[in-house]
């Protein structure tokens, strides 16, 4: 078996909480006192064009939420979706533990504004040499090319690298580009799993 090279993280779910899920979304709609249907369906037109990089912040909460007059301003929802955002401190210091010894990627969906304030938060830059990001490259898991492209940009093989991610679904479209891969469950999990693919911690 080919020793691994590259470690591909996601990001939401498993190195910091998530940044715009349905559990953030549900909170905004309690704290804001949105309409819970009409902003999930509005937000359901406008997730991958945001997530893709193709509209901003600015232009999604118009489109899902400043469509209508509110009692409260653009920048207080904004501060609130950014707050939302915590570290998971176990995962982290694994995934800090391992920078130099390994090229550190992620590949993850979200969107520019939210993913650029999670980078600088959270010091991931300092982790990480680069980020395979939704929005930078315009596709999203689990769509194979991003896989692909991730592997292109490290000029790795598949067997070289190992995917780490919170959903099956994100799980099985990578290891069917052949990369290896760990169902994140718990820090601990992770790192057993790690060593078992010959990574140490």
């Amino acid at each position: 078996m080919a020793e691994i090279r590259t470690l591909f993280w996601d990001v939401g779910g498993v190195l910091l909480t998530n940044a715009w899920d349905h559990e953030e979304r549900s909170q905004a709609t309690e704290r804001f006192r949105l309409d819970k249907d009409d902003f999930e369906k509005r937000h359901k037109e406008s997730v991958q064009p945001f997530e893709e990089g193709r509209i901003t912040l600015g232009d999604y909460l118009r489109r899902t939420v400043f469509h209508q007059p509110r009692i409260f301003s653009e920048e207080e929802f904004k501060e609130f979706m950014f707050g939302l955002s915590k570290p998971k401190p176990d995962v982290l210091e694994i995934g800090r533990g391992l920078r130099g010894k390994y090229l550190m990627g992620t590949i993850n969906n979200e969107s520019r504004e939210l993913n650029q304030y999670r980078i600088d938060t959270f010091g991931l830059d300092e982790c990480f040499d680069l980020f395979v990001t939704s929005c930078f490259v315009g596709i999203r898991k689990p769509d194979e090319r991003i896989y692909r492209l991730a592997l292109n940009l490290t000029h790795r093989a598949p067997e070289e690298c190992c995917f780490i991610d919170d959903r099956p679904v994100n799980v099985e479209a990578a290891a069917r580009v052949g990369l290896r891969t760990i169902l994140l469950t718990s820090a601990q999990q992770l790192g057993r799993e790690l060593n078992h693919n010959g990574v140490e911690i």
